[in-house]
This record gives structure tokens, sequence and C-alpha cells, in this order.
């Protein structure tokens, strides 16, 4: 008797195999017991027959609760109807943990009580397929840049300084050592590792302590960062188109059943492919004139700017040029006209808002250190910051994605806090 996945079933047809996993649901039609099986890689029918079993046997199948964790037994049979293809044509059952009363029932719950629950709320088959989603873009995040030549490089999560400033931060007493930060970005740390090896990534955590209860906003959440030395704006934005594109079709293409589960229209991210139109700040600033919002300009987007700005376009749409005043310090202004940033934003179509922010990073000392001083931040904190303009400084881009923001794009999903494991909110930080 073999023991197998659920995903392996197709190279076992006709054949007698053993299966471990958790009751997903059950029904009863007669002497006829129709068992739902999950084991984590994929679900399947375990149809038992009162006169093929034994009495104990269809006694357990009858009394086992939602979630119990089960052996079954029996041979595979091709069955088009049933979830996955397949069925089991079972003769065996034993149980390792009879459940009863799992608090996630098949009807409906509301928000706070399955976050409450997450950490069960995760068994479902909408969130298992999320979670998947989600594998599959971190996959694709860093096979693209693996593939590039890029270096991942590791940022330290506990900082000295900030990057955009102290409003946001989540701070820690750090030894005898004074204040330490929750990071909100690995760019600077990015910036001395391009600096070394020309091309890298930092992909990890990162925190912001905004007081914001969006449905785009979470206060841990992951970040991708590359940066690289000898590049401007356009090289910058070529990289976030290329990259946008390959993570998506790579979904497309590999996460259809996913896909198909969480109901996702996807012909829209089919549009997803270079080139993406670019516009600059004041052409956007003109889109939400046209459509009667009273937007000042100079002011940033927010997001039901940027849902308007995206609604006019089949795919990403990229910004630049935004004005130097709502940029973080360390952006590049452009030398034609110092009002404005050389700075891009990505925006996701149907709503889903900025998933990629970059820049060309201001490469001269003096200028640099004049943008710390206008912006009311301690120089001594950015002196290891200064040293790369000081040793050998070069044009350099990077930008930062957001995992979640994508992965809930891509799903389709009403709210972040579905795109991440445990998601951690203004008002939550359990379980």
């Amino acid at each position: 008797m073999q023991q197998i996945t659920i995903s392996e079933l197709k190279n076992f047809v006709g054949q007698e195999v053993t299966l471990y996993g958790w009751l997903y649901h059950k029904r009863s039609s007669g002497k006829i017991k129709f068992l739902v099986l999950r084991d984590g890689t994929g679900y399947v029918q375990c149809v038992y027959f009162k006169g093929n079993v034994s009495d104990e046997i269809f006694d357990i199948a009858d009394r086992i609760g939602q979630e119990s964790s089960i052996i079954v037994t029996g041979k595979v049979k091709q069955e088009p109807k049933a979830p996955g293809g397949y069925e089991l044509d079972a003769s065996d059952l034993k149980i390792i943990y009879d459940t009863h009363d799992f608090p996630i029932t098949p009807k409906e719950h509301g928000i706070e009580f399955l976050l409450d629950n997450r950490h069960l709320w995760l068994r479902s088959k909408r969130q298992v397929a999320i979670m998947r989603v989600r594998h599959r873009v971190v996959k694709a995040i860093r096979d693209f840049f693996d593939g590039k030549g890029f270096t991942l490089m590791d940022a330290p999560i506990l900082t000295p300084n900030a990057v955009e400033g102290t409003s946001t931060l989540f701070e820690t007493k750090y030894f005898d050592l004074g204040s330490a930060y929750l990071t909100q970005s690995g760019q600077l740390y990015a910036e001395a590792g391009a600096m070394a090896l020309g091309k890298v990534y930092t992909f990890g955590p990162t925190f912001r302590a905004e007081k914001s209860k969006t449905r785009r906003h979470l206060t841990e959440f992951w970040m991708v960062e590359p940066e690289v030395a000898f590049a401007d704006l356009n090289d910058d934005m070529d990289l976030a188109e290329e990259f946008l594109e390959y993570i998506v079709q790579t979904v497309l293409k590999e996460k259809d059943e996913e896909l198909k589960i969480l109901e996702r229209d996807t012909t829209k991210l089919q549009n997803v492919k270079r080139p993406f139109p670019r516009i600059h700040y004041n052409e956007a600033v003109e889109i939400l004139k046209k459509h009667g919002v009273d937007f000042q300009w100079g002011n940033d987007f927010g997001g039901g700017d940027e849902t308007i700005i995206s609604e006019q376009f089949d795919r990403p749409v990229m910004v630049h040029h935004y004005p130097a005043e709502v940029k973080a310090f360390y952006m590049k202004r452009d030398p034609q006209d110092e009002r404005f940033a050389l700075a891009v934003d990505v925006l996701a179509p149907e709503g889903y808002g900025e998933i990629i922010g970059g820049s060309q990073r201001e490469d001269d000392l003096d200028t640099l250190l004049k943008r710390i001083a206008e912006h009311n931040l301690p120089q001594s904190a950015f002196e290891w910051y200064l040293d790369l303009r000081r040793f050998g400084s070069v044009p350099h881009s990077g930008f930062g994605l957001g995992l979640e923001r994508t992965v809930s794009w891509i799903c389709g999903l009403e709210h972040l806090r579905e795109a991440i494991p445990f998601p951690r909110l203004i008002y939550r930080n359990t379980p």
C-alpha cells in the first residue's frame, strides 16, 4: 500500500493507495458516505459504500467531525465531476484525532470572528489558494532577480534611524544605546550593497506605524527592494515593468486552479504586458481635473485619486516626476526642473493603487547633506549613508514592491488582511 499525497493521485489511477489528511466536509446519500479529504496539496472525495466496508468503518465515516485527522485507504478512480478530477473508492478509514465543534463551519462568519480564528481560517479552500498564490509570487520575485544577476542582501530589521522620517516608526529600547526602530525599508542598506555588488535586492518584513485603517494598509508587510548601480530613472522604470510582467504572467500560467477557486477574472491580468503607459505627474493631475476632482497641484495622490488615474488604462500605469516636496529626502531632483523628483509610482488597475514606488537616488554629497537638513533629520545617524557618496558615488536607482498589495491585486482580494498569513493591523496583533 503506497502512502501518497492528493496531488499525486493522477499517477495512481486504478491502484490502491493510502492518504493522510483532514476531513474537509462530508455528506450522505442513503447507504453512501462522501468524505472530502484535504492534505495541503489538494482535495479528494472518498466514497464509502455500506456494503463494501465494515459496519465499524461506515460508523466512523458517519460520526467523525469536520477537521478530524484521518487515514484513508482506497482505489484511485478518474472522475471528472469530483474535486480535482479524481476520487477514492474507499475501503478503510482510521482516526488519528477525532474533532468536533470546529468553530469555522460552512456558514457565513463575520470578519472579526474569522480574524480571531485566523490560525484555523487558514485551512479554508479560499485561504489555501491565496497562500499558494503568495508562495508563487515570492518564488517569481526570487527567480526574476536571481536570473538577472542580482545578489540577495539581507537588511537589518532593527535600525538606528528612519528612512523616511520618524512619524511612522515602531520604537524600542536597544540596551544602553538608546532607541532602535523596526525597519520601514531595506533601501538604504541596499544602496550600500549596490556599491559593493552592482545589482542587489533585499526581501523581508517591514513595519509602518501609520494609524491607517484602509484596505491597502498593514502595519507589518513584506517588501522586495532592488537597487542598481549606474542606473537612472528610465532604467528603473524598465526594470519595474519587466519585473511586474514576469510576476503576473508566471502566476497566470502556474496558478490557474487557485485563481479559479478565488473566482478571479483574469482577463485584466492578461493585459499586464510591456510596455506600460508612462505619464508625468502633471498629466495625472489633468486626468483628475477632467474627472471633477478638486486636486491641488503639489499634493500626493490619495487612494481615490490613484483609482481614477489607473481606471484610464488597461494595465498598470507608471506615474513619474512627482513634486519633490512630497517625496523622500534621498530622491534625486530633476536637473531640468528642481520642483520634481526623479521618482516613479506604479499604480495597479482595478483600484489596487500603488504597488511599486521607486526613484533615482541623490548621488551628490553636498546635495544630500542639504536634503537631510531640510527634512530635519540628524546628520550623525546618516554618516554611514553619506559615506556611499564620499567614496565612489555613482548614479543609482531602485524601487520597492509591496508583496501583500501585489498578491491582493492578483487574487482580486477586497483587503490586504487575506494576503498575509497573520495580518497585523492598527487594532490587531493576534493571533
